[in-house]
């Protein structure tokens, strides 16, 4: 044990090497105020110290660049510790093996990334596997036990890779159905499990009376289908799959890169076997893919009522799912062509009626374009310009409630001729007369 001094100050330190950093907080970390009086910051040994000099922090500490003490307040020196084998599984320094390792499987049940997506799960189940590891074996725990992590690196025994993870979990739990009966979660048969094919887009175009009163229409689509060589495996028949060199069949690889603040590490699934941890002779019909596209035509029912931008799901035509994964589903998307007379808003359909000026004085009836055919249409006596009529259950079904219509709207366009005949003119004359002798008449 070391103790590092600063004023008054005094933070114990525990056989590991500390990484300094400046931070306005302490969490889970030993700290030492900036403040004080900017004296060299040196180490008074103990008898079990690993650790003796009275050199500048910066000597001591080579993993890490000195800091020159601030001034400024509130500023506060961080000296991180590595993390406690130990504590990382929550037993004593005294507990047996029996106890690390019951201790090991409660953890790795809880924080194994197929059961635990928050974020910091997988870092937390590696470290647990790693701690685990090296207290599981009566040589790196002695090494430990003597000279911390330093130690272990000190003898070649390469701590700090995590590749191991996964097959630490599957040593322990293999021929035990897995994570409590889940069927082998975790490790290679995780990655190799049963993924999901992909959705389909298919677009369809129907005219103006298809998209109101429903069809029933045949489409051909291409797809991926499952192999019929491989029988979806995506290897050659008869070929026998051998581990992946890149990733040692984790189906994993890890990139590290050192920084100033530490060893950051990445985890990736492996390019070169696409998870699975196995490589094999590609089958020659699907390259490898275990899917070969081909064509296939299917019955579509159209509901009535359906617009331009409405969206079908046809369930299980879509690709086809890896390693007999589930199908993915046929989405069909609707475009309308327009009508050159009718025009649709919603489930109403909109009209424009042309009228003279007589019919609209006097009232008529006329046919007008349905969608349902030609409908008579009786225009009342007196009809307004920019009148709307409306003809009931005209319209548009439902979508998926036939019996339920909306309505035609027409509005009535008046026609005022720019000519007239001299016998029409004559007429509409005598009409004005007679409406300005009537009118006096009408004021008193």
């Amino acid at each position: 044990m070391a103790i590092i001094s600063c004023g008054s100050t005094r933070v114990t330190w525990w056989r590991v090497q500390p990484q300094l950093t400046l931070r306005s907080s302490v969490s889970d970390s030993l700290s030492t105020s900036v403040h004080c009086s900017p004296k060299r910051v040196t180490s008074l040994a103990s008898q079990s110290s690993t650790f003796l000099s009275k050199k500048p922090l910066n000597e001591l500490f080579s993993s890490a660049p000195y800091i020159k003490p601030c001034q400024r307040r509130g500023a506060r020196l961080v000296v991180r510790a590595s993390k406690d084998y130990y504590s990382v599984l929550g037993v004593s320094r005294n507990a047996n093996k029996s106890e690390i390792k019951s201790a090991y499987r409660k953890l790795a049940r809880s924080y194994h990334p197929d059961v635990n997506k928050e974020p910091g799960a997988e870092q937390k189940f590696k470290d647990i596997s790693n701690a685990y590891e090296v207290l599981s074996d009566d040589e790196k725990r002695s090494i430990y036990d003597k000279y911390g992590e330093d130690g272990l690196k000190g003898a070649g025994m390469g701590m700090g890779d995590f590749g191991n993870a996964f097959d630490i979990f599957e040593s322990l739990f293999e021929g035990m159905g897995g994570m409590g009966g889940s069927g082998g979660m975790g490790g290679r048969g995780s990655r190799n499990r049963a993924t999901e094919g992909e959705d389909q887009v298919y677009n369809l175009v129907l005219n103006f009376k298809e998209a109101v009163f429903g069809v029933e229409k045949e489409i051909e689509i291409t797809r991926l289908e499952s192999c019929s060589t491989c029988d979806g495996s995506g290897a050659k028949p008869g070929s026998t799959p051998s581990k992946c060199n890149t990733c040692g069949g984790q189906g994993q690889v890890i990139s590290s890169a050192r920084t100033p603040l530490g060893v950051f590490q990445q985890v990736m699934t492996c390019s070169t076997c696409g998870g699975s941890g196995e490589i094999s002779t590609p089958c020659s019909t699907c390259g490898g893919d275990g899917r070969s596209r081909k064509s296939k035509r299917i019955s579509l029912k159209v509901p009535a009522g359906v617009d331009s931008g409405s969206r079908l799901r046809v369930r299980s035509e879509g690709n086809a799912g890896r390693r007999g994964g589930p199908p993915g589903d046929l989405f069909v998307m609707i475009d309308v062509r327009p009508d050159p007379v009718l025009k649709r808003d919603d489930t109403n359909i909109l009209y424009m009626c042309k009228v003279s000026y007589i019919d609209a004085i006097l009232g008529t009836t006329m046919k007008v374009p349905t969608v349902d055919g030609m409908v008579d249409l009786k225009i009342p006596a007196g009809t307004q310009p920019g009148t709307t009529l409306v003809m009931a259950k005209k319209g548009v079904p439902l979508l998926n409630k036939r019996n339920m219509r909306g309505d035609q709207l027409v509005k009535v366009q008046v026609e005022i001729p720019k000519r007239v005949s001299g016998e029409e003119k004559k007429l509409i004359e005598e009409l004005a007369n007679l409406k300005k002798e009537k009118a006096p008449s009408g004021r008193r």
